[in-house]
């Protein structure tokens, strides 16, 4: 059985309630639930005693580090069996560390720990680094985004990573590292101990210069599968720098993040030649970069290469204007392993999507997730769009939100919707000006449909 409950207040009754649910279920969740230090004496009560509980997750909820000396105290005890722990943004310091330390250092049942968004500064870390490298530790994910780490803890890091051949995602994104701290750490990524498959070191404050040693990395560790390097200036020489380790036969890429990077058509030419060699990579992200038509133009030159395997690309906020879409029509027509295309926040305006429209209705177009907000569309191209509807079981999510579509553009999407070959689970419409009637026929529609979803 599992426990689901967030964004609730808890009164004591319904506190006495969850507490009877908590003993028998294997998943508990409390996010949002205003609960402090009082709750969890009870919730270590309950990690002591059911020992089927495998995953706790206690997100933005105000424990402090005294709630976590006491979820310890049931943690610690032989019968608990936690394998996964969520603690993001619940207010802890480096005090909190030490009782965490203990728990990774006598408890090789937990794998997972989430730390997200807690102010455990240098010192803190430096004290969980000593649990991870306890020989009993053998945690495989830790999370330690928006935790104020400084180049100093990534030593540590680079000696879990050299020792701990079981760590398999690292999360240090959002903490002020910078190059050299970057280059530290890629040393314990090279070691021949280390099988990381996840690495996100987003806003880390790197640039180009660390890029060199993250492409030897790629080029030398096939485990390394998934790398978020979003929200760093790296540019274009950094792109063309981790090109090279991507291109290296022994690289096993699946899932780049780029976004916001200051990535132009110029770094658009070396990812381009990725794509089309590349057929581990079935996630790309770009959103936020200054791509233009130009450089989309590139990329589709990529993804209609047959050794193209993308399943998933996201170009939100790319400057791309209806001159791109004829290409980008070009690919879903022939790629028939794209599945998602996030376009949202681009001109693309009525006629792009009527260019789009003959990609989608080929026979080879597979997608099954299209994301248009805010992609300056009107009424106009709402009759394009439903007869993709009716015509591709396929399609499953469209976001059309923040879109000038008004009753006359969503009444043509309705009528699509009850067609019997229409098999959308979800259709996005916020911000979207509709009259009470046109609301209400979207009320009713979803209620004959219990597989659709409509967001308003």
């Amino acid at each position: 059985m599992d426990l689901d409950i967030q964004c609730e207040e808890m009164n004591a009754s319904r506190w006495t309630e969850l507490k009877s649910s908590m003993n028998t279920s294997k998943t508990v969740r409390l996010d949002d639930c205003s609960l402090s230090a009082s709750h969890c004496k009870d919730i270590g009560s309950v990690l002591s005693s059911n020992q089927t509980l495998m995953e706790l997750t206690l997100n933005n909820n105000e424990l402090g580090d005294s709630g976590v000396e006491l979820l310890c105290k049931g943690l610690m005890t032989p019968s608990c069996n936690l394998q996964k722990l969520w603690l993001q943004n619940c207010n802890l310091t480096n005090a909190s560390c030490k009782h965490l330390r203990s728990v990774l250092s006598t408890k090789p049942t937990l794998t997972e720990l989430h730390l997200g968004d807690n102010k455990l500064g240098t010192s803190g870390v430096k004290v969980l680094c000593e649990g991870l490298m306890d020989p009993n530790c053998k945690l495989q994910k830790l999370q330690l985004e928006y935790c104020e780490l400084s180049p100093d803890n990534c030593e540590m890091l680079c000696s879990a990573l050299r020792t701990k051949p079981f760590l398999r995602m690292l999360n240090i994104s959002n903490n002020k590292l910078g190059d050299a701290a970057v280059k530290v750490l890629c040393q314990g990524l090279m070691d021949p101990n280390c099988n990381l498959q996840s690495l996100h070191l987003e806003n880390c404050r790197i640039t180009a210069a660390s890029c060199g040693d993250l492409s030897a990395v790629l080029a030398r560790k096939p485990s390394l599968t998934e790398l978020s390097v979003g929200e760093n200036k790296i540019g274009d020489p950094g792109v063309a720098l981790l090109c090279q380790g991507l291109l290296n036969p022994n690289c096993k890429i699946e899932k780049l993040w780029l976004w916001e990077c200051g990535v132009s058509p110029a770094g658009c030419k070396d990812l381009s030649q990725v794509l089309s060699t590349k057929e581990s990579l079935t996630e790309l992200s770009l959103i936020g970069n200054g791509l233009g038509d130009p450089g989309m133009e590139l990329l589709c030159q990529g993804l209609k290469d047959p050794k193209a395997k993308l399943q998933a690309l996201w170009i939100r906020e790319c400057g791309l204007t209806t001159a791109c879409c004829k290409s980008i029509s070009s690919v879903l027509a022939t790629n028939q392993t794209l599945r998602e295309l996030h376009m949202g926040g681009n001109k693309i305006g009525d006629a792009g999507v009527e260019i789009l429209h003959e990609g989608l209705m080929n026979p080879n177009c597979n997608l099954r997730s299209l994301w248009l907000g805010n992609c300056s569309l009107s009424a106009a191209c709402c009759g394009s769009l439903a007869t993709v509807l009716s015509s591709k079981p396929c399609l499953t999510e469209l976001d059309l939100s923040n879109n000038s579509l008004e009753d006359e553009g969503v009444k043509k999407l309705c009528e699509s919707l009850k067609h019997p070959n229409c098999k959308l689970q979800q259709l996005v419409l916020y911000d979207i000006y509709l009259s009470s009637e046109v609301d209400d026929e979207l009320k009713v529609l979803e209620e004959s449909k219990p597989g659709l979803k409509i967001i308003l």
